[in-house]
């Protein structure tokens, strides 16, 4: 199982790394996979995750790596989707930076028994996910500020003037989709993990 994850991983990550659109763009965006792939292996031994957390872990990073590799705003198969006149590739990681953090969230209040409650529980996945999302923003925002137009593509607004709210907004979708689609599978995972 780790050598499949891990040569998916590095496959995806060294293809998004031949020839992507913009080097400076490819480098922003695979950075958190990277820092999720260093944060995965420094706390494998002491505390591993589901396998189903590790599954989407890889699907967000995945979606990270295509991102990328053709920057958000150029993903084939995204443009003038449903009629839309923008590549809403974007929308998608977007959705994932809500989903996956929210599975992360709820496996680490769950195993450290930080909430009493599944009430509490939902309100704080919750919070956690947007709290994500917002400052994912903020960094998109600083480095804009920070590099100009070299930047943009990083950004990835595409003149949408509520592109960050709606990019939040997807984030929380997100997070109500996995605690609705997933709780039930990862409550029985939970189960059988050490220090649960």
């Amino acid at each position: 199982m780790k050598f499949a994850w891990l040569s998916l991983f590095f496959g995806v990550l060294i293809w998004s790394g031949i020839n992507p659109k913009d080097q400076f763009t490819w480098l922003l965006e695979v950075i958190p996979a990277m820092i999720g792939l260093a944060l995965i292996a420094s706390t494998y031994k002491y505390f591993k995750l589901t396998s189903l957390l590790y599954f989407f872990i890889l699907v967000h990073c995945i979606v990270l790596m295509i991102g990328g590799h053709y920057t958000y705003a150029e993903v084939p198969l995204f443009d003038n989707l449903f009629g839309s006149e923008r590549n809403n590739y974007d929308k998608v990681g977007h959705f994932f930076q809500g989903f996956v953090p929210a599975l992360l969230a709820r496996e680490i209040l769950l195993r450290k028994q930080v909430v009493n409650g599944r009430g509490w529980l939902t309100l704080f996945v919750i919070s956690v996910s947007l709290a994500f999302s917002a400052f994912y923003e903020l960094i998109e925002w600083w480095v804009a500020v920070l590099t100009g137009e070299n930047g943009e593509a990083f950004l990835g607004t595409q003149g949408y003037v509520w592109d960050t709210q709606s990019d939040m907004a997807l984030a929380l979708f997100g997070a109500i989709c996995s605690l609705l689609l997933l709780s039930k599978l990862h409550d029985t995972q939970l189960k059988y993990v050490k220090n649960y």
